[in-house]
């Protein structure tokens, strides 16, 4: 076999080193007439429904069996009321609340401004294309507020979050497994 400019595959024009012979070296790989044969069981198996002709009704009906269900120890009645306890517990309500009383004014008063921004953009064009410096204008320095913005709420969640949420978040991660560890009846 040959490549596009005549030389044979392989590397060099030794006869031991072309395509045609490597079947022996590499038994997942044989010539058979120019074409490449692989020995892999599902290189020829079609996705179900997709380039079917509709001849072969028995590999096209075949359907895999289902695993085993196994049943979910966290899933268990006693660790469902070991979560709902957890919930319930003033430590639980004082980072969730500490979450929402960041997320819900920093999510509103970000969406606030990006609508003041399209808002903005449509209906006064005037205003956003009046010069600030040279080339720059007012939509252009809006545009650009919208990345910073973008970019210092992150910072100041991510901060909020590790100085007001994380250790306590921990702490209660770390009671819920020894309580649900308890209820399961000790350490799997």
């Amino acid at each position: 076999m040959h490549s596009s400019n005549g030389r044979a595959r392989g590397g060099g024009s030794d006869p031991e080193d072309s395509f045609e012979n490597r079947e022996d070296r590499h038994p997942g790989v044989a010539a058979a007439s120019g074409t490449v044969k692989y020995d892999d069981p599902w290189y020829d198996a079609l996705a179900s429904g997709w380039g079917e002709s509709g001849g072969s009704a028995a590999a096209s009906s075949f359907v895999p069996t289902p695993r085993p269900e196994v049943p979910d120890p966290v899933k268990s009645p006693a660790a469902a009321e070991v979560y709902l306890e957890v919930q319930r517990s003033a430590a639980f309500q004082e980072v969730r609340g500490r979450y929402l009383r960041f997320v819900v004014p920093a999510g509103v008063g970000f969406f606030a401004w990006y609508v003041a921004y399209v808002v903005t953009a449509t209906t006064a064009p005037g205003f956003m294309a009046r010069p600030v410096v040279g080339a720059v204008n007012v939509a252009m320095l809006a545009g650009l507020g919208q990345f910073l913005s973008t970019f210092l709420l992150t910072w100041a969640y991510a901060r909020h979050a590790r100085l007001r949420r994380d250790r306590a978040a921990l702490e209660l991660r770390w009671d819920t497994q020894e309580l649900t560890r308890g209820a399961r009846g000790g350490a799997l």
